[in-house]
């Protein structure tokens, strides 16, 4: 089994000689075991930390350099025009603490711009309300790794502390104030 210790960053298809493919569940694990594309047993052994990213390097105990790849998984596109649209569609999705990625279509000369969460009715009914057009299917979820991104958890002070990089069953109000 190849033994994976470092996070090495975003790396080349060339600089690895291996590749591993897994969903967004599994990629927020510093610890598992997992099939290389190859067919190469793998056991991941990372401090925990961010979300591994789509494009991210692994180098092995050995020296062998393996790359993280996003798998297909099911999950909700939102697409909406105008860039207000767009902010308001990610300010009521993100205020339910899911993890979104969020994009723009290039090809369209409208600027529409899209966000991408994991099939939810709740959040597919909120993001209709709010005018978005939604397309189930299939396709790589990366999403947006936070203003927490460097491993480093906050506290809201009453109980818990959490990296927003996942949902969670709990509901309560806090505000935010951060002076950077």
């Amino acid at each position: 089994m190849l033994k994976l210790i470092e996070r090495l960053g975003p790396i080349t298809v060339e600089q690895a000689s291996d590749s591993v493919t897994l969903p967004f569940e599994l990629r927020m694990r510093g610890r598992l075991k997992a099939v290389s594309d190859a067919g190469h047993e793998l056991g991941l052994f990372l401090d925990r930390g961010p979300v591994l990213r789509d494009g991210e390097g692994l180098r092995a105990e050995s020296g062998e350099v393996i790359r993280v790849k996003a798998a297909d998984e099911p999950v909700i596109t939102a697409r909406i025009e105008g860039a207000l649209a767009l902010a308001r569609l990610c300010y009521h999705l993100g205020n339910r603490h899911v993890s979104l990625a969020i994009g723009g279509d290039e090809r369209s000369s409208l600027g529409q711009g899209w966000v991408r969460f994991p099939p939810d009715h709740v959040l597919e009914e909120l993001a209709e309300r709010l005018g978005a057009t939604l397309e189930h299917h299939e396709a790589p979820f990366d999403p947006e790794p936070g203003a927490y991104s460097q491993g480093e958890s906050h506290s809201h002070g009453h109980g818990h502390s959490h990296d927003h990089g996942h949902s969670h069953g709990h509901h309560h109000h806090h505000e935010h104030s951060h002076a950077h």
